[in-house]
């Protein structure tokens, strides 16, 4: 990048030397690239962002009252009504995010929604909704206070409105790639890494374990497995715990219990993570045109090309996952317990597998298909016969028929 920019800079000096037409044309590209750009709060690079921040606040907080209004309308309480101590623990974390973090000028609202589910979501505003069910769930500070970072970071990295930029630019250009279901996942898929990778940061800055996001997940594998067998709009909950693992390891020495850290202006501006890139200081008129256009582009093109990787490398598990499913033969099916199922399985496949997670979907008369996940230890070798038992209290397995049982692999890995 800085050598382009260096030669790009070079041509662009001797052509704008005392040619005023010249110079208007490139002050002319500076505005355009300045119209449709920001600079990257993480990394300080042109990013696209066809809405200033004013603009994305209330195009966010549009969409968020409106939840709210119809929230409220179906009879759920917010906040203090909801539930006084849950609110006030979400505002004490918060406010100590929010004070390490990118966008700490900005008057930022927690809302806690009375809502079972296990689920927070920011639209790119200043609100920040937290279901009831998320917050009971996560009896950790530091695990609640990870997922909560992990939405600022989607707002701090304009994620929502940066997403829009790309998808109006590929209809424009008609891409082929941003058509693909596929793709859009892949696309997402880094802005939630990304997004995990920023929460690590604002909670070792803030105080919090930095280590609590690797706990979230390996608890969510241990409990759901991965889905593997499917593409993912959100890295899958062992690779997730992986990477947060990985990268609390490398913020760890900015943790403080309980202190917000005294230096975190300077580590948001470069820390092991992100760094902020540094302006190469050409004015418009001068060449600034030129080079900002070029730094848009480059990096335009950098993040569609992560995607695509992204893409190709989703595709390829799921191609294995379903290589290793047809390699498999179900030998008997049926109840052991009464909450106990136990499927016997022959592996055909020509390379052993290890990490192994299987999931039973049980259909179920008048409700919600019930989803068992299992692990398997050890190493499972080609031409082999082995045996998955799942349990779950709420499985009727005496008045389950075999024919209302999916059996599928959820996760593995060749040696």
């Amino acid at each position: 990048m800085r050598v382009v920019s260096a030669w790009i800079l070079s041509a662009a000096v001797i052509l704008l030397s005392g040619c005023t037409l010249l110079q208007s044309v490139d002050r002319g590209i500076y505005s355009a690239v300045e119209a449709v750009t920001e600079r990257d709060r993480l990394t300080g690079q042109r990013s696209l962002s066809v809405e200033d921040r004013a603009a994305q606040i209330q195009a966010g907080n549009q969409v968020t009252e409106k939840f709210l209004a119809e929230a409220k309308r179906s009879g759920k309480r917010l906040n203090a009504d909801a539930n006084p101590a849950a609110h006030r623990r979400i505002a004490s974390i918060f406010s100590r995010l929010h004070q390490v973090s990118h966008l700490r000028e900005e008057a930022w609202t927690p809302v806690l929604v009375e809502e079972p589910s296990w689920n927070a979501f920011t639209t790119g505003g200043t609100y920040f909704v937290i279901h009831s069910g998320l917050e009971a769930d996560l009896k950790d500070d530091a695990e609640l206070a990870n997922v909560i970072a992990h939405e600022m970071a989607h707002t701090v990295a304009n994620h929502a409105f940066e997403g829009r930029g790309h998808a109006l630019l590929g209809a424009l250009a008609g891409s082929k790639s941003a058509q693909r279901g596929t793709f859009q996942a892949a696309f997402t898929h880094e802005n939630e890494a990304e997004a995990d990778r920023v929460a690590v940061l604002y909670c070792a800055l803030a105080g919090y374990d930095p280590h609590a996001g690797a706990r979230i997940w390996q608890r969510m594998y241990r409990q759901s497995g991965n889905n593997a067998l499917f593409v993912q709009d959100h890295p899958i909950h062992s690779e997730r715990a992986a990477q947060a693992q990985h990268v609390a390891t490398q913020l760890a020495k900015y943790y403080a219990p309980g202190r917000l850290n005294p230096d975190y202006l300077s580590v948001l501006q470069s820390n092991e993570v992100f760094e902020q890139a540094s302006d190469i200081g050409v004015e418009a008129g001068s060449g600034g045109g030129i080079l900002s256009a070029l730094e848009a582009t480059l990096n335009v093109v950098a993040q569609k090309e992560e995607a695509k990787d992204e893409e190709q490398r989703q595709q390829r598990r799921v191609e294995f996952m379903r290589r290793i499913q047809r390699a498999s033969t179900i030998v008997s099916s049926s109840a052991i317990s009464r909450t106990r199922w136990r499927v016997t399985v022959r592996y055909d496949g020509k390379r052993p597998l290890t990490d192994l997670s299987f999931k039973l979907i049980v259909k179920r008369h008048r409700a919600d298909p019930l989803s068992i996940t299992q692990h398997l230890s050890g190493v499972l070798r080609p031409n082999s016969r082995f045996n998955v038992d799942f349990e779950s209290p709420e499985l009727d397995a005496y008045r389950t028929s075999a024919r209302n049982v999916i059996f599928v692999y959820d996760n593995a890995r060749a040696l």
